[in-house]
């Protein structure tokens, strides 16, 4: 089975990846085989919390954030990065090269949001949900273990998500519906397991699926098999892939297991291998 694209890559030009290069990620999908790679940079407007003590050994965003861990993220310059896609199209010309974002809350910064997509054009826009309120400010889900049950975290975190695609039509993909997965506090709550959280997932995937958006595949930490089975049972139409490779030795990182899984829940590839996969009934 050939590799799927990525449609998920962060480069330099997003504000937390100083290990990122746009040329590098792209020689690696060439050496990889991929047919297409989307650089999908971060755009953020929410203003966080961050626990500096976690921060150690994180010197970039340690610089970014105040000595009370407030962390505001760097403005995303449009004009640079576009002008970085034209020339690694130039350099790679046997790859199809996407550009994109990956808006962070985009149902709480719509006009923001709009004003760096009138700068396009943006072939692929993700939204994604990294933060969540807590108290006068925001959080994301590292700084909320320890401080509320694991489990609301959860279900505060897909509640939001609903919200976020119901409030929101400047995005086409919904990336990482699992990202609190990352951080989930398995020494103190146990394994994670979806199934306690199915009403909440499907109430999120359906909303999902009724907005006519694509469900990401992010392959940072494997999707649980039956995630991707309750996206085709809510009536999901589409999957894409994504690394959210933050350096280019991560590209593609976990594809063909992604790929198979996709597959084994009833969504094929397109036509074009740009193409979202579709399910296949």
């Amino acid at each position: 089975m050939a590799l799927p694209p990525d449609s998920h890559v962060h480069s330099e030009w997003s504000w937390d990846a100083p290990m990122g290069s746009m040329e590098g990620s792209c020689a690696r999908a060439v050496e990889l085989g991929l047919p297409a790679i989307v650089f999908t940079e971060h755009l953020d407007h929410t203003v966080w919390t961050v626990d500096r003590d976690a921060l150690e050994g994180n010197n970039h965003l340690a610089a970014l954030s105040t000595p009370d861990g407030l962390l505001t993220p760097p403005g995303f310059d449009a004009s640079g990065y576009l002008e970085a896609i034209e020339r690694c199209r130039e350099r790679f010309p046997g790859l199809r090269i996407l550009s994109g974002l990956e808006i962070g809350e985009p149902h709480r910064h719509a006009a923001a949001a709009a004003k760096v997509l009138a700068a396009g054009p943006f072939d692929r826009v993700l939204g994604s949900l990294h933060c969540l309120p807590t108290g006068d400010g925001f959080a994301e889900p590292p700084g909320l273990f320890g401080k509320r049950a694991a489990a609301e975290v959860v279900r505060e975190y897909l509640a939001e998500i609903t919200r976020l695609v119901e409030d929101n039509d400047a995005f086409s993909v919904l990336a990482h519906i699992d990202y609190p997965v990352r951080y989930w506090p398995a020494r103190e709550a146990g394994p994670f397991e979806p199934m306690a959280f199915e009403e909440e997932f499907r109430h999120a995937l359906r909303a999902t699926a009724r907005s006519g958006r694509a469900l990401e595949i992010n392959t940072v930490v494997p999707l649980d098999a039956i995630i991707v089975r309750w996206w085709h049972e809510e009536g999901g139409h589409a999957i894409t892939f994504g690394s959210d490779a933050h350096e280019p030795s991560v590209v593609a990182r976990r594809f063909r297991e992604a790929a198979h899984l996709a597959e084994a829940h009833g969504f094929r590839p397109g036509r074009d291998p740009f193409d979202f996969w579709a399910r296949a009934d």
